[in-house]
């Protein structure tokens, strides 16, 4: 109490008192007693709190105005840009037996380093503490979530990507049972954390705690973003529900019946292109909580906002965002080039200046970095940070407490030569292994500078994943048991290519795959059976490419697109065979369901070769 009262004005020592949690107080104790912050600001749900902070981050140069109202820019270090993998680690009491995929450290040994790192890391600043709730409030979906930074820049990205949760901490956050999240930003230089070399995220899983230090950039301090997604994995894994790196939509049927899909997809894959397209509704871009209520199966966005890469972002392929872009309203823009109060990225309509304010400081065309590398106007990972309902086509139901019934799972990946541009599993179990456990996308020549490797990412969550994977494919096979209303789980691939090399499909076809997928969930819709899964009738898709895009779809495009590939799908079986057979525990039914696929295809090829013509098919 005496740390408590000499660091706490009397107004925030009474609001943290109002909580009456003795967990809470304990560990701002704590942190107060090791960071040494000048004083302390504790943030409740009325409007003036979150006003203060924003101004705040004005004020200690983490943000500057942009000559739209309530635009800000913020500008992270040069070499704090990205989410840093290398020094996200996981403490556990035995490295031993821990899968090659997650990246631990002694748990001791990481406690008393992250220790030493933080002692004094707050001299001279204010720390925030903030109460949040991921999920809707009040639902069964809501967790309760404390941030502690001394960042006014994470606490205002917080603010705006979730949802408020202090009065809420004072219902559901008894017995210690919320999500701790400490982060500072260090020793600070010209606003941005100086002692990058130091960055440091811990995750322990014991405690529901991640230790963020000498970091900026949003993906390694925003706790509640991919820290969380990490607690919340093993949270789901120990309780029987899923915790999903998916987007969240309703897609309109007939009679404007809404049907919500949840996506799963790889970086640079159509993830986010998918889950705006206009016409159809938006829940969320990037995580969903998924659980079972009265036989059916519900999903929810743990977020209230997008904080989303900008770049390639432009007025005819991503409208309702470069609108949402434009407008006056609580935006942040991060690391891209500001000129004269306007920000400019790679790729936006209008022409970007040869001078400007970016994450380099003072940039001019042509600037190079100390290697001789050209510096880019905004960064690749250039950023924004902006609430759902600037969205025009936002759904009604983002905050409902139950969230929304699911009629359909997809997952989808950048694949030049493989899969059919959209395919529907035989069985929840058939999906879950074939295409979800699966899932490979190909590395573009923009990332790794070589094209075309193709990456193993089951559910495109292995970057996240805080269990075994043998774990986690488990879960999600479990999780249809008690169902009576199974969802279809379904393929999409945007990236198939002809032998030439170019695309056999346009950008905008995605809408009509997603269609398909909502009247196969109503059964009004037929299909054919190939080896791999079920395919969609040329007819369907003819009427359905001429009520969506208006446009006409020769026969001659679906017999490229949706020709059988056999011996490249019986090559991505080899491939994943060989993976899972690395792994330990894997449920034997996963390789059971590949060899059965193996089979088909095997069947397939010897009646009509390695190249099938769906007109070979027969109606399912």
């Amino acid at each position: 109490m005496e740390i408590l009262k000499k660091k706490l004005s009397n107004d925030n020592y009474r609001k943290l008192k109002a909580l009456d949690n003795f967990y809470v107080e304990r560990l701002i104790t704590e942190i107060i007693d090791l960071c040494k912050p000048a004083s302390v600001f504790v943030r409740t749900d009325v409007p003036q709190d979150a006003l203060y902070i924003r101004k705040k981050a004005i004020a200690n140069k983490e943000e500057a105005y942009l000559k739209t109202k309530g635009h800000t820019v913020h500008f992270d270090g040069f070499y704090d840009q990205a989410r840093d993998k290398k020094n996200t680690k996981y403490l556990v009491s035995s490295t031993r037996s821990t899968p090659s995929y997650l990246n631990c450290i002694d748990k001791r040994k990481g406690l008393s380093e992250i220790r030493t790192l933080m002692q004094g890391i707050m001299k001279d600043k204010e720390m925030f503490v903030c109460f949040f709730c991921l999920g809707p409030k009040n639902s069964m979906f809501s967790i309760p979530a404390l941030q502690i930074t001394d960042s006014a820049y994470v606490a205002h990205s917080e603010d705006i990507l979730y949802r408020p949760g202090y009065e809420f901490f004072k219902r559901h956050a008894g017995g210690g049972n919320f999500f701790r999240f400490i982060h500072s930003a260090g020793e600070l230089k010209n606003a941005v954390s100086k002692n990058v070399d130091k960055r440091r995220v811990y995750i322990d899983l014991d405690s529901n705690t991640v230790y963020s230090l000498n970091t900026q950039y949003a993906g390694n301090t925003v706790g509640l973003k991919k820290p969380a997604l990490r607690l919340a994995i093993n949270k789901a894994a120990q309780e029987g529900w899923l915790t999903e790196h998916m987007f969240l939509m309703g897609v309109y049927g007939k009679g404007r019946k809404k049907t919500y899909f949840c996506g799963a997809f790889p970086s640079a894959c159509g993830k986010t292109s998918t889950s705006m397209l206009k016409g159809e509704r938006i829940v969320g871009d990037d995580i969903t909580y998924l659980r079972k209520f009265k036989g059916k199966a519900y999903g929810a966005n743990v977020e209230r906002g997008i904080f989303g890469i900008i770049q390639g972002i432009d007025s005819k392929d991503n409208p309702l965002l470069y609108g949402a872009l434009h407008r006056e309203g609580e935006i942040i823009f991060s690391n891209v080039l500001v000129y004269r109060g306007r920000p400019y990225w790679v790729g936006k309509d209008r022409k970007i200046p040869a001078e400007g304010i970016n994450f380099s400081g003072e940039w001019f065309e042509g600037k190079k970095d100390t290697q001789g590398n050209l510096i880019p106007p905004s960064h690749k990972n250039a950023r924004f940070t902006l609430r759902l309902k600037y969205l025009s086509n936002v759904d009604k139901n983002l905050e409902s407490p139950q969230g929304v019934e699911i009629g359909g799972f997809i997952y989808g990946g950048r694949d030049s030569d493989t899969s059919v541009p959209v395919e529907e599993a035989f069985s929840w179990q058939h999906g879950i292994i074939t295409k979800a456990a699966s899932l490979e996308s190909e590395t573009t020549a923009a990332t790794l500078g070589k094209e075309g490797v193709r990456v193993f990412n089951p559910m495109s969550i292995l970057d996240f994943l805080s269990i075994p994977l043998f774990k986690y494919i488990k879960n999600n096979l479990d999780f249809a048991k008690g169902l009576k209303r199974v969802p279809k789980i379904f393929s999409v691939n945007y990236f198939l290519k002809s032998k030439d090399g170019s695309y056999l499909n346009d950008v905008s076809d995605k809408h009509v795959w997603l269609k398909w997928m909502e009247k196969r969930v109503h059964n009004q819709a037929g299909a054919l059976v190939s080896p791999t899964g079920l395919i969609p009738i040329y007819d369907d898709l003819k009427l359905l490419f001429r009520s969506v895009l208006k446009k006409n779809y020769a026969y001659e495009d679906y017999e490229k697109q949706f020709t059988i590939r056999v011996k490249e799908n019986l090559d991505k079986m080899e491939r994943i065979w060989a993976i899972y057979q690395k792994e330990k525990s894997i449920p034997k039914v996963l390789f059971k369901e590949l060899n059965a696929q193996r089979k088909r295809l095997e069947n397939y090829r010897k009646k009509f070769g390695d190249y099938i013509s769906p007109s070979y098919l027969k109606l399912a």
